[in-house]
């Protein structure tokens, strides 16, 4: 084994016959030469998404990851980021687990309560302010994923079992670096720094006056604090496995795992992200993620994408994460991915194999 910058080289020993021995040799040299010219070239790619990283004013971190060579490059594969809506990517996979395993079906029907109603992104709130409505779990899924419904998203969590049944499920695909804590009603409480809630049931109305009593200091210094906070958050390198994991097939059904692509190429959020400036009609399953930002809060807005682009002509599927926290600027932070993400698509397509 031998390493090239940041970057590990292995090579298998496989014994010979004394015949063929020389021959094997060149073999051998011949794929470690390739193996190293490779591993220039994304030597180089890394250098560029530093560059373009360095569009944000935050921090940024970076997993990509080639499906068919498994080359791969990362930025801070280690550290962690606030997952926002992100984690609805591990939540939808332990619902669907669940439905691999025979608890309900994605037919079985949930019954749309106004404790159920929270803030934040989606439709849920706007369009069912009267109790009794009633949605399959595939609908509630649907919106969960496509247009990052938070209300969706806390009926997910419940569905699944609760966030230790997500992380366990994470643990046995031995995805490592993820963790989900909190329903998104309560995480949001704790980035304004409302200062405590009675109950997850706590209806919009109830939630924006606990917000709006909470002073411009206090949600800064909240905002800030939630920045170190270990909760909810995912390295890099732990959602790349993850999403490995569910396009190898390996964490659900194929029936459970087309639905979950299916649905995350239809996700509506996010054109400025990882499609941002990629070429017209590529088709990209991913999922955003995206907190704070306002100018009431200075250093501690988020703004995530994960998923799958398909490369064209047989290139093969591209596993990108981008995960950019600490970044006033949305905008700023939207162009960091989109410019990563493109450099990523450009390599890939030029160079899907070992050359």
């Amino acid at each position: 084994m031998r390493g090239l910058g940041r970057f590990t080289l292995a090579c298998a020993t496989v014994a010979m016959p004394a015949v063929g021995r020389a021959q094997g040799a060149n073999a051998s040299r011949a794929a470690n030469v390739a193996a190293a010219r490779s591993d220039e070239g994304i030597e180089r790619l890394n250098g560029e998404i530093e560059r373009l990283a360095a569009i944000s004013e935050g921090t940024v971190g970076v997993a990509i990851v080639h499906l068919e060579s498994g080359r791969s490059l990362f930025l801070n594969k280690s550290e962690r980021f606030p997952m926002a809506s992100t984690f609805k990517v591990p939540v939808a996979v332990e619902v669907l687990h669940r439905v691999d395993e025979g608890d309900f079906g994605l037919d079985s029907m949930i019954t749309i309560q106004p404790g159920n109603l929270h803030p934040g992104s989606g439709t849920l709130t706007n369009l069912f302010d009267n109790p009794g409505v009633v949605l399959s779990v595939r609908n509630v899924l649907e919106l969960m994923l496509r247009i990052s419904d938070n209300s969706a998203a806390d009926l997910m969590l419940e569905t699944a079992g609760g966030s230790d049944a997500v992380n366990a499920r994470l643990r046995a695909l031995g995805v490592t670096g993820i963790r989900v804590d909190r329903p998104t009603v309560r995480l949001i409480a704790d980035y304004i720094g409302i200062p405590t809630l009675a109950s997850d049931d706590i209806t919009p109305e109830e939630f924006r006056k606990l917000a709006q009593a909470v002073p411009d200091s206090i949600n800064q210094l909240a905002a800030t604090k939630f920045e170190d906070d270990p909760r909810d958050t995912s390295t890099p390198e732990g959602m790349a496995k993850l999403l490995q994991a569910i396009w190898q097939g390996k964490a659900l059904s194929k029936t459970n795992t087309d639905l979950l692509i299916d649905i995350m190429r239809r996700c509506l959020t996010g054109d400025a992200r990882i499609k941002g400036i990629l070429p017209p009609n590529t088709v990209v399953a991913h999922k955003t993620g995206t907190l704070g930002g306002g100018e009431n809060v200075h250093g501690a807005g988020t703004q995530n994408d994960v998923g799958v682009i398909e490369l064209p002509e047989g290139a093969g599927h591209l596993i990108t994460v981008v995960f950019v926290k600490g970044e006033d600027d949305a905008e700023r932070g939207e162009q960091a991915i989109a410019q990563i993400s493109r450099a990523a698509y450009d390599y890939f397509v030029t160079n899907p194999v070992v050359q």
